[in-house]
């Protein structure tokens, strides 16, 4: 049961990680967008993907973000945001970093760090076999 436990929790831990991950490397490339388009003088797009990025959005967010991500990426960030859901409302901030970062770092201490020990308190199945020095005989 222990080892369950053990797997559950780093498969957890890897699609909030993952998920994070991602995130980071899309919002540094629209910061570099962004940034070549000031220095170029255009002008970028209005809108910005900050809304997409919440962790656990709102149904009307979620369809935008199922059109702009790949179907591979839906899934982790949808296994993400179920397991995000607990520790959304915890922070209500205007930044997206801080949004992301706050629920991501709770989740992983209560599914990497909590299952971990978890797994490690659960009792460890005995085997049949005893020591051949103690038989019945």
């Amino acid at each position: 049961m222990g080892s369950l436990v053990r797997l559950c929790a780093v498969l957890a831990t890897l699609i909030v990680a993952g998920s994070f991950v991602l995130f980071a490397v899309d919002r540094m490339a629209e910061g570099s967008e962004a940034q070549r388009q000031s220095l170029s003088g255009s002008e970028g797009p209005a809108g910005s993907r900050s809304a997409i990025d919440v962790a656990d959005p709102q149904p009307a967010v979620e369809r935008v973000r199922e059109a702009t991500h790949s179907s591979a990426r839906e899934a982790i960030d949808d296994a993400d945001d179920l397991l995000l859901t607990p520790f959304a409302g915890v922070v209500d901030s205007d930044s997206v970093w801080v949004s992301r970062i706050v629920p991501g770092l709770l989740a992983l201490l209560v599914y990497g760090l909590g299952g971990g020990l978890l797994a490690n308190a659960l009792p460890k199945p005995t085997s049949g076999a005893g020591d051949w020095r103690r038989s019945g005989a």
